[in-house]
């Protein structure tokens, strides 16, 4: 009895001492672009973005499927090049923005496909709808940041796609296509 005593001690001295081994990067908004891309009728493609983004990635340089992303995104700073269909997605037909102010994505699995690529699957909540959302990834640099002494910075590039029909967000489909091209790239900055 002694013996299981003293084994539970000292394994639970030793979790204490262990250091976590990820580390929290905070989202640089002003490095980010989240980018959309839709069929408009089929005779064009529309791009877009969302200006505002914001979120942390808990990344543990050990084991990569170890890490964590979380995210939200504004919808209502969406921007398309033209106001007046901006207005027109923030609103009803599309994002009701006053009703759904946010969305989010958070991981549920990271998976290393190779040196600098991978898979994270996560949940995305959209238009009150939360749905499984697979981004392919692709890691692009992590070091020092040059424009801070002592700041520590990674890179990632990742894509997906969506049907936003899945999401309550319908209108027009298909005349605007259903299928949702997203592009991310982003830069996070590791906090002390």
């Amino acid at each position: 009895m002694k013996s299981h005593v003293i084994a539970a001690t000292a394994a639970v001295l030793a979790l204490l001492a262990t250091p976590a081994l990820a580390d929290t990067y905070q989202i640089d908004t002003s490095h980010t672009y989240l980018g959309f891309e839709i069929s408009h009728l089929g005779f064009s493609t529309t791009y877009g973005r969302f200006t505002d983004v914001s979120g942390t990635i808990d990344l543990d340089e050990e084991n990569p499927e170890a890490s964590s992303v979380k995210v939200t995104i504004v919808p209502a700073s969406i921007y398309s090049g033209d106001e007046k269909r901006d207005e027109h997605l923030r609103g009803a037909d599309f994002f009701n923005v006053e009703e759904f102010p946010d969305m989010s994505f958070k991981s549920t699995s990271i998976e290393q496909t190779g040196e600098k690529t991978g898979k994270i699957t996560g949940d995305l909540t959209m238009h009150g709808v939360t749905k499984p959302v697979t981004l392919d990834t692709t890691f692009t640099k992590m070091g020092d940041y040059p424009m801070q002494e002592g700041m520590k910075a990674v890179g990632f590039n990742a894509t997906a796609s969506l049907k936003r029909s899945d999401f309550g967000i319908d209108k027009f489909v298909p005349m605007v296509g259903d299928e949702v091209t997203i592009t991310i790239s982003l830069e996070a900055q590791r906090q002390e």
